[in-house]
């Protein structure tokens, strides 16, 4: 009769523990009940980046900007019209007045407003090189904030898992304790092991949200309760490259490499314009005047026209420092591409030789280290609740297997990302996962 109650009590503890064990699971699969959840996969997330970063639309305006220059650079300067009035002081009722009035225009020699044309069509193509080159810069920052999300995703994982184990065996032990199987203070060890990890997995928790949250940040949501969940696949993105090849690729279609190339074209422009603009302007006027006698000194309506023009004296001509400055400029930016040149072969060879080592560790991982982990810890448990093995080696075994589990994920993101930073140093882009 002993025997039954005390078997009664024991399942109605472990009834208890169970209810509280799965309650506490729910909590934590619902760590982020306070946002709207929105499944994301990578290829619409992209699109979101693309559609609707406000730093993306921003700076599309200066490429409109840039051809509006285009259109300003056509103009022609505008005449200008003077009218002057001339009446004696003392008598203009016996001396009578006159009008003067007269047209000006400026004409522009040596070819200026063209090239300022050709130089605002410089910039032009000069700010769409920039733009680029800005959009490859945001979407692989872009996906490398989806990697690191789909990261913090799994290592949330892997710390959940830990804690419903723990908990489970403290739980356990709990009851062995109570029954007399196992020591009072072990029963303890194992419930401060799984508060240590509730904690860690709190801090986890945390995390997966902040990186979630970028996603929301990237894509310009302004609700701030939209919380974006990665639901692509966080697997190894492999693909073969020689590196030579890579070079080429990055040499012709890296977006900076080719806006150093325009600055220097750019540079040339603005030396032409420079040179152009010392060359002298002609103005020419047309002028009619108009007499009016109200006494006899004048027939009413007497007119005369003149006409005639202007040319400047340039002395400031013999002053060359703006041409000095514009040379200097197309000097140093030819050295500037010289140097993005080598800059980017160097970013190339270092980037694919980061993304092969990366790819051989993650191969390792993938040669059954997870699984032997796994086998190894569950051997633990199992001797432990046969009384075989201390706590002590089950916990070993349970942070081995832990760290195994988040250096894997650690170094599949920094696989994935490498990627991506070898493809955005070569200027190709096929991402996609």
């Amino acid at each position: 009769m002993i025997d039954t109650i005390f078997y009664n009590r024991k399942n109605n503890r472990i009834l208890c523990l169970s209810i509280l064990l799965c309650l506490s699971s729910l909590l934590y699969g619902q760590a982020d009940s306070s946002f709207v959840h929105r499944d994301l996969i990578y290829k619409d997330y992209l699109k979101k980046v693309v559609e609707e970063n406000l730093d993306l639309a921003a700076q599309k305006y200066n490429v409109d900007i840039a051809k509006a220059q285009i259109d300003a650079a056509r103009i022609f300067q505008d005449p200008s019209i003077s009218v002057e009035w001339t009446g004696n002081k003392e008598n203009v009722s016996r001396n009578g007045y006159s009008v003067a009035t007269q047209l000006t225009q400026t004409i522009e020699l040596g070819g200026k407003r063209k090239a300022r044309i050709n130089y605002a069509k410089s910039e032009s193509l000069l700010t769409e090189a920039t733009f680029k080159d800005y959009l490859r810069n945001l979407q692989a920052d872009a996906t490398l904030d989806y990697l690191a999300a789909l990261e913090q995703d799994r290592l949330y994982d892997v710390m959940l898992d830990s804690y419903r184990l723990m908990k489970k065996l403290a739980d356990a032990d709990s009851i062995r304790s109570a029954s007399g199987s196992i020591k009072v203070i072990d029963a303890t060890q194992s419930k401060i092991e799984a508060e240590i990890i509730l904690n860690n997995l709190t801090q986890a928790a945390a995390d997966r949200r902040n990186a979630f949250l970028k996603l929301a940040v990237q894509t310009s949501v302004s609700h701030g309760d939209t919380l974006f969940f990665p639901k692509s696949k966080f697997e190894k993105m492999e693909r073969l490259y020689t590196l030579s090849d890579l070079q080429t690729k990055a040499l012709n279609n890296r977006a900076d490499l080719q806006a150093a190339r325009l600055t220097v074209a750019s540079n040339e422009s603005q030396l032409t314009l420079v040179k152009k603009e010392r060359i002298l302007d002609v103005d020419f006027n047309v002028g009619l005047t108009n007499a009016y006698a109200v006494g006899s000194v004048y027939s009413p309506g007497e007119s005369t026209i003149s006409t005639g023009f202007a040319i400047p004296l340039k002395f400031s001509n013999l002053n060359k420092s703006t041409v000095r400055i514009a040379k200097h400029q197309v000097d140093q930016s030819e050295l500037t591409y010289r140097q993005v040149q080598l800059k980017v072969q160097n970013e190339v060879s270092q980037n694919f030789n980061q993304y092969k080592s990366l790819c051989r560790q993650v191969d390792n991982y993938n040669k059954g280290m997870l699984d032997q982990g796994k086998e190894v810890l569950n051997g633990k448990i199992y001797s432990y609740s046969r009384g075989e093995t201390s706590l002590l080696e089950v916990l070993n075994a349970q942070r081995t297997y832990n760290d195994l589990q988040t250096s894997y994920y650690q170094t599949l993101y920094n696989c994935n990302a490498a990627l991506v930073e070898l493809q955005r140093s070569t200027g190709v882009w096929d991402i996609d996962f």
